[in-house]
């Protein structure tokens, strides 16, 4: 009994002691083409991925009887994490249309899908919008409802994209980052963060991440689950931009100074990075030569780290 007693008070030590510490992984692996069933000699790109690891969401122009128009969004599975991924399906009419769509974001709860959309009834004449679409069952990935705009408050006249929603592990508010070219329109995207508000069941007023924002483009933040670290693409208009990450010690700091994921790009257009519900997972898109083997536009790459406190 009494070393039962001694294991267990070094087990909950341990746990306090892990609580407060920050998610500690190793380097980045090279990058991994993720092979021909996912992409295609067509557009393939801006993924992201479900909070099971099951189901992985991205854009692309392939051509097809379930094709829509422009770019559609799609969705590959996988039975476990351990098999490969099935080829893509297109989501439908319900979601995708005769206009683009693209750069999609899903809830932590998995019932919400946000997504950009050319689509008409949008807050501007021309550009894209951020659109939301709500579903039952957060495992059936063809059950999305009618999507809905987000409205002009989020939304601008000019061009909105990235979404990504994240719950603030210390306040419980829901959280909707993204980007957007409002400012100058077409040529200078910042990342902005929207809360939103239980009382009017809709998203504030964004506000710019300042510490994330340059004279150059940055955009398509997507964050760990702990809100702690930050993945975006940053790079001047006319240029191939690139990965870039920046972390905080908690929800109330700013941002780090960021970094450029040099592990990561190459001298090609980088870009739309989506992480794993555990953080060991980066999938991106990439134009880079040599390793686009299957398609001259774009295709969808993985790159994986290891956890170095996995107690946690």
């Amino acid at each position: 009994m009494k070393r039962i007693l001694v294991f267990a008070a070094v087990l909950t030590f341990w746990g306090i002691l892990l609580a407060g510490e920050t998610m500690q992984f190793t380097d980045w692996s090279a990058p991994v083409n993720l092979g021909p069933i996912v992409n295609s000699v067509y557009y393939d790109g801006e993924p992201t991925i479900s909070k099971s690891g099951l189901s992985l969401y991205f854009v692309s122009n392939r051509p097809g009887v379930d094709a829509q128009g422009g770019d559609d969004l799609y969705v590959s599975q996988r039975d476990s994490l351990e098999d490969p991924w099935e080829a893509p399906v297109n989501l439908g009419p319900t979601v995708n249309g005769p206009f683009d769509e693209g750069c999609a974001g899903l809830s932590p709860d998995g019932h919400w899908l946000v997504f950009s959309s050319s689509r008409p009834g949008g807050c501007g004449t021309s550009g894209t919008d951020l659109w939301i679409s709500h579903r039952q069952n957060k495992r059936d990935d063809f059950g999305w409802e009618p999507p809905t705009n987000l409205g002009c408050v989020v939304n601008s006249a000019h061009d909105e994209n990235g979404p990504f929603l994240i719950e603030d592990e210390r306040t419980g508010q829901l959280l909707l980052y993204f980007s957007s070219d409002r400012l100058l329109g077409g040529t200078w995207f910042d990342i902005y963060v929207s809360s939103f508000s239980e009382e009017t069941g809709v998203f504030g007023l964004p506000e710019p991440v300042v510490e994330l924002n340059t004279e150059k483009r940055d955009f398509l933040p997507f964050l760990r689950k702990d809100s702690l670290e930050i993945f975006f693409v940053r790079g001047q208009t006319g240029f191939g931009p690139d990965l870039w990450v920046a972390t905080r010690d908690s929800t109330l700091d700013p941002w780090s100074e960021p970094v450029n994921l040099t592990l990561l790009n190459s001298n090609a257009y980088d870009y739309h990075p989506a992480l794993s519900w555990d953080g060991t997972t980066l999938y991106f898109s990439s134009r880079r030569l040599g390793t686009n083997e299957y398609g001259i536009n774009s295709d969808l790459f993985m790159s994986t780290r290891a956890r170095l406190n996995p107690l946690k």
